[in-house]
């Protein structure tokens, strides 16, 4: 029996190997090598032209317009959530899981059909000197819709394991709301934040359905990395498009690698408090 046990065990964490080998690890080792099959020089200079250049920091940028918001909402709405009951708690929920649940080809075109010139909200916006769709506010939009449940799902289940007595406590000796969450709340769920901070920085620097739709792909407005690795593929700019591909791997690769430090702290904080 025991033998057999063996032998089982054997053959799943063979074949869970063996397709981690095959569907994750031989595609990103082969992004890797065409773009750096031509030398690290021609690398760099693929990375360091005008029009990379111009979607990197365009992907930068919307990133940074976006984490700061979703840091907002996203505390808010885990706060409300994890410490409040009210009639409709289920449904908020479960809307949490719409922009999962949606293409982000169909979030681009409702988002197209609000703004767009021929939307419901487009002609008044132009009209009144705001460009919204083909515009660079277009794909922070559409990247706040795709984003921002991951900071909200990362904190409701440690806010509410850990309850809101902490806070009672707090209230009843007098502190205001603002040292409220800096001196409660905030060291309480710094780790969850930190995780989803990392994930939708993660989500919102590799969107690509939902940006495609309403960026309109004007070279160097409106290209993020990953629409000027689809437009330098179709054509035929392999090492381009290969070395943009890859930093989005590292920033994969490094996510991976700050999430797992983050559990571990995680562990060894609730180990030192046991």
């Amino acid at each position: 029996m025991k033998n057999v046990n063996s032998w089982q065990k054997w053959t799943l964490i063979g074949t869970g190997l063996l397709f981690f080998a095959v569907i994750l690890l031989a595609p990103l080792i082969t992004v890797f090598y065409y773009a750096l099959e031509q030398g690290i020089e021609l690398f760099v200079q693929s990375i360091s032209n005008e029009e990379a250049q111009s979607a990197i920091w365009l992907s930068i940028k919307v990133a940074l317009i976006v984490l700061p918001i979703n840091v907002v909402i996203g505390v808010v709405m885990a706060w409300t959530i994890a410490y409040f009951n009210f009639k409709g708690k289920a449904i908020l929920t479960a809307l949490l899981d719409l922009p999962f649940s949606i293409s982000p080809v169909v979030v681009g075109l409702m988002f197209l059909l609000l703004f767009g010139l021929d939307g419901l909200m487009g002609k008044w916006l132009i009209e009144q000197g705001f460009r919204v769709v083909f515009a660079v506010p277009s794909i922070v939009i559409v990247t706040l819709f795709v984003t921002f449940p991951l900071i909200v799902k990362s904190l409701i289940p440690t806010m509410t394991a850990q309850g809101n007595s902490e806070e009672q406590a707090a209230l009843i000796l007098g502190a205001s709301t603002w040292t409220l969450f800096w001196r409660v709340t905030l060291p309480k769920i710094k780790w969850a934040l930190i995780y989803g901070v990392i994930l939708s920085n993660a989500r919102a620097m590799g969107e690509f359905g939902a940006v495609s739709v309403v960026s309109g792909h004007i070279r160097g407005l409106t290209n993020t990395i990953p629409l000027y690795v689809e437009i330098s593929y179709n054509e035929y700019q392999f090492i381009a498009a290969f070395a943009c591909a890859s930093l989005l791997a590292l920033l994969a690769i490094f996510t991976l690698g700050l999430q797992n430090i983050i559990g571990w702290l995680q562990q060894r904080k609730l180990k030192t408090q046991l």
